[in-house]
Formats: structure tokens, C-alpha cells, sequence
């Protein structure tokens, strides 16, 4: 059976489809479509790291995070890694390097994770565009700084709490829970 589109965004597609599941059960799953993102951690000096402040209206309040954002169409991981970094951060890293790619919710949703360290920051060559639904306001932050703002609960966003483990292994326990 075809999948049916229940819904068409502007980032998702939701679908419903019937599925045979390995043990040759059938079952009809409902899956939310997604092109990919990208998760940047954009570091001026090996113990710094640029995060931002943004309000997110789904939860109605102001979260600090990594900087981030979906692939556009056809657009390859890296050139979009480059193009968020300069768009949410104001520097243009001059070296990126894929760290790990993960899929953060696989129940439910397609999409795919790519983590990004982007180094040697630079002004970018031209004007910065950024996207109408975005309040951002990017800060530099020591790793120790970053580590203290997940375990005091500033952090709540799990993007961004992973990001400081492909950093810092290990630097998060003792997290309190943002609710």
C-alpha cells in the first residue's frame, strides 16, 4: 500500500502507510517526514563553543542550544552545515568536520542528525540571511560554562546536550530535568 500524506509543512511530511514488520506481522504506523538537519558546534578556541538563545513557541519559552537547522532540498549535509553556522552564529568556519550523524527520535520520524564541529571562524564573505521564525542570539561559552548550563537546567534541548558529549565525553551527568 501506497502511503497516504496526512499532512505537507513546510520542514515534515506526515504519512500513514500499512508496513509488514520483520516477523511478517502487518501494521499501519504513522511516520513524520523529514530532509535531515544539521547540529553545529561552532568552537573560536578548542574550549569554547558558540551556543544560542532562542525562543521556541512549541514549548513557549527561551532555551539556550546548539545552533541548528534542516538540510534544504537536495542540499548535501556539509554545505548546509557551513551555511546554518554562518546564518545562527555571524562566522563563517573555514574547516568542518562530521563528528557523528543520529537519528533522534526513530519511532515515529525519518530524520537524520548530522553533527558538525565548525573551526577557524571567520565574518562570512557576504550578508548573513536568517530565516523569518527565528529570535537568536548567539553567545561564545567556555565548555566548562556549557557543562554547568545542562546540569542547572538551561539547557533543555537533547540536540545540544549530546553535542557536549562529542566535546566532552562524559561532562553531563547529574542534569536536571527544564520541567
Amino acid at each position: 500500500m501506497a502511503a497516504e500524506v496526512m499532512f505537507t509543512g513546510r520542514v515534515i511530511r506526515v504519512e500513514r502507510e500499512a508496513v509488514v514488520l520483520p516477523n511478517g506481522r502487518t501494521t499501519t504506523i504513522e511516520a513524520v517526514r523529514h530532509r535531515g538537519s544539521v547540529v553545529i558546534l561552532a568552537q573560536p578556541s578548542p574550549d569554547t563553543v558558540i551556543l544560542i538563545r532562542q525562543y521556541r513557541p512549541v514549548i513557549d519559552r527561551w532555551i539556550w542550544e546548539l545552533p541548528a537547522g534542516s538540510l534544504d532540498p537536495g542540499e548535501a549535509p556539509d554545505a548546509a552545515a557551513v551555511r546554518e553556522c554562518e546564518e545562527e552564529t555571524g562566522q563563517s568556519p573555514q574547516r568542518v568536520t562530521l563528528l557523528a550523524s543520529w537519528y533522534p527520535t526513530p519511532g515515529f520520524c525519518d530524520e537524520i542528525m548530522h553533527f558538525y564541529r565548525c573551526e577557524s571562524l571567520v565574518p562570512p564573505p557576504g550578508p548573513v540571511h536568517q530565516d523569518e521564525d527565528e529570535q537568536i542570539e548567539p553567545a561564545v561559552v567556555t565548555l566548562d560554562t556549557f557543562a554547568e548550563m545542562i546540569r542547572n537546567g538551561r539547557v533543555a534541548d537533547i540536540k545540544t546536550v549530546v553535542g557536549l558529549q562529542l566535546l566532552r565525553p562524559a561532562s553531563v551527568t547529574g542534569a536536571s530535568s527544564p520541567a
